[in-house]
């Protein structure tokens, strides 16, 4: 008898949908190319762009030529910047920090703390000084998206390792960042390949505890998977619809699995301390709740988790500070630099740094200049040179890589883009960047098009 064919095999086999449902959710999506360092990936994003001359890239010029022009040969495409601008020093003082001496701001002191675990870039070379468009390109590797973010590529190439949860989670803390939900989408990708969002107030997700019991709910789900595999099967379009059909066993078994991760109440008093839950600032209660909830979905198995930052009114990107840079950087700084100093330790003491990449990047830096110095002042957009960090995941600890000039203005030596960082993490998840490829439009599609390269100096 000869092989059934596979649409045949979607009429014939329960609709389809164990099948479906074991192909999306059970094991590895995609073969591991060469032996990994890291098994998931925890992305503190810091949206509207960190200052890397306040942060982790100490630029004493910037104190003694404060308040000078910075003429035409500091002027960039790449930051707002204007030749009647003048250089504004750091309101942090930098200190070398650890056995390693990494240099860190007090802005971050708990950061500071961990500093020997921080592999910090200081050579980012953006594309525009806009924030959809640098969004776009740290998430998906291109300024117009339109192609699946890096979590969902980390789905597609590993899957998921537990079947009752998804591959791909963003923590939101009430903020779409600009580029919008495109930032965490699948595109041509599987729609299992899409982040599922958690958000902190109340209910995580929407309806995740059936409303009619569980065995009704089964019985539509068959119902509704068995027409959609039926219409897969006449489909010149199948995988689409099989896409949907994963997602809704995706969403069945996680009516079991989400509440209880996210849960946190049967955490210690001590981790919850840890993290900043006993804040009286309510932001920073929002964030260390998703920071906490963050390493208890990679405990239980989940790929890729994205944590973003809230907002403070609901209208500016959290880190965009072109006014009252000390004010608010430190705003942020207290919501934020506590639980991701907690995630560190807390991996650590569990055994599962060595094998969780804690990436903190945001999609751009801050102008090393300002329109005029004053108590009120701030920074502008910059991607002519910026600063992120990893942390676990086989990447060294305590060290730098790259430099921008002595005031911060622009990347001087090993220049890397975001395509460099989405090879090197996929490397250490045993992916190679090349060769992870989806079939699209006529051509191998992947996620750093055509380019990137794997930075072995910042591997151990």
């Amino acid at each position: 008898m000869p092989s059934p064919t596979r649409r045949g095999f979607l009429q014939q086999s329960a609709a389809g949908f164990g099948w479906l449902a074991l192909q999306a959710l059970a094991g590895k999506s995609f073969a591991q190319h060469h032996q990994a360092r890291a098994k998931n990936i925890i992305f503190c994003f810091m949206d509207g762009g960190p200052s890397h001359v306040d942060t982790f890239d100490p630029k004493p010029m910037l104190k003694q030529h404060e308040g000078k022009p910075i003429g035409e040969s500091a002027v960039t495409k790449r930051s707002q910047s204007s030749a009647n601008r003048v250089w504004l020093g750091s309101p942090w003082e930098f200190r070398q920090r650890g056995e390693s001496g990494l240099w860190v701001s007090d802005l971050f002191p708990r950061i500071a703390a961990v500093a020997d675990h921080l592999c910090v870039v200081r050579s980012m070379v953006g594309e525009l000084p806009l924030h959809g468009q640098q969004n776009l390109l740290l998430h998906t590797g291109r300024i117009l998206g339109q192609a699946p973010s890096l979590g969902a590529w980390v789905s597609y190439g590993l899957g998921t390792e537990n079947r009752n949860l998804p591959g791909y989670v963003v923590l939101n803390n009430d903020w779409v960042p600009n580029g919008g939900l495109e930032n965490f989408g699948s595109s041509f990708l599987p729609a299992s390949h899409q982040a599922t969002m958690l958000r902190p107030n109340g209910v995580p997700v929407d309806n995740i505890v059936a409303a009619d019991g569980g065995r009704i709910q089964r019985r539509k789900l068959d119902l509704l998977a068995a027409q959609d595999a039926d219409f897969a099967a006449r489909s010149s379009d199948a995988k689409a619809i099989e896409g949907a059909i994963a997602n809704y066993e995706t969403a069945f078994l996680m009516q079991s699995a989400v509440p209880d991760i996210a849960d946190i109440s049967r955490e210690p008093e001590h981790i919850q301390k840890l993290y900043g839950l006993d804040s009286t600032d309510e932001h920073q209660k929002l964030y260390s709740l998703q920071a906490l909830r963050a390493r208890r979905l990679i405990e239980s198995g989940v790929r890729f988790v994205e944590i973003t930052c809230p907002s403070f009114d609901g209208n500016n990107s959290p880190w965009d500070q072109h006014g009252q840079l000390k004010q608010l950087h430190e705003k942020n700084a207290r919501i934020t630099e506590q639980s991701v100093a907690a995630l560190i330790i807390d991996l650590e003491q569990r055994g599962l740094l060595d094998e969780t990449i804690v990436l903190w990047a945001g999609e751009m830096g801050r102008t090393p200049h300002t329109p005029s110095v004053s108590p009120t002042a701030g920074r502008d957009h910059h991607v002519n040179g910026y600063s992120l960090f990893m942390a676990g995941g086989g990447f060294k600890g305590g060290m730098t890589y790259g430099e921008t000039d002595e005031f911060g203005n622009a990347v001087v030596r090993d220049p890397v883009d975001i395509h460099d960082i989405h090879a090197t993490i996929l490397h250490q998840l045993g992916l190679q960047h090349e060769r992870l490829t989806y079939r699209f439009g006529g051509r191998d599609m992947r996620l750093t098009d055509v380019h990137g390269r794997v930075i072995n100096e910042l591997l151990s």
